[in-house]
This record gives C-alpha cells, structure tokens and sequence, in this order.
C-alpha cells in the first residue's frame, strides 16, 4: 500500500513585509510576503525557543488579504510548502487560508 503524503502547515505570526499585488497573466491576483514566528516548542524532553521569519505567497482571495493588511498584523496562516519557483530549491509558504487575530 503506498504511503499517503501530507504537506500540511499551519502558522501564526506577525506580518514584516510584502511585496506589491501583481497579476498573473490568467489575471488571478498574487502577492509574496513575510511572516515572522515566535514560540516556545517541546523537543527532546526539554524547551526550545523557535524564531523565524518564512517567505510566503498567496493567491485569489488569501492575496487580496494580505494586500490590504497592515504590517503587524497578528494572523494564523493555513497552508503548504513548496519552491519559489520550478529552478529553485528554496521554500516558501503557499497560504491557502489566512486568519487574522485581533490584538
């Protein structure tokens, strides 16, 4: 029986930066943004502080979210990982459902 893959992600964080709204040539909108994540994770019976800052793209509605929003703004992102592009092995974060949490 083959093996099911899962790429599931989910992520909260604080908006630092995003790229301006472009369209793609089927005209669905896009945009590239920045998320940074801070949280204390359980690791080997122990703590770890865990921050980073992810590059991430949203497409359609998600896009035209994170277009609008502020940087700073606290929001919970639904998603899955793949390359910035088809020559690439860098990753970034598709957003396929965004939340944003009031402070």
């Amino acid at each position: 029986m083959p093996v099911e893959c899962v790429n599931l992600v989910q992520l909260s964080g604080m908006l630092v930066e995003t790229q301006g709204l472009r369209f793609t040539p089927a005209g669905i909108p896009i945009v590239r943004f920045r998320i940074e994540h801070s949280s204390v994770q359980g690791e080997a019976d122990g703590l770890r502080q865990v921050t980073c800052v992810l590059n991430a793209v949203a497409v359609a509605t998600e896009a035209r979210l994170i277009a609008a929003a502020q940087l700073g703004s606290e929001l919970v992102i639904k998603g899955f990982i793949d390359r910035e592009s088809l020559k690439s092995n860098r990753l970034e974060l598709h957003a396929s459902h965004i939340e944003f949490r009031n402070k």
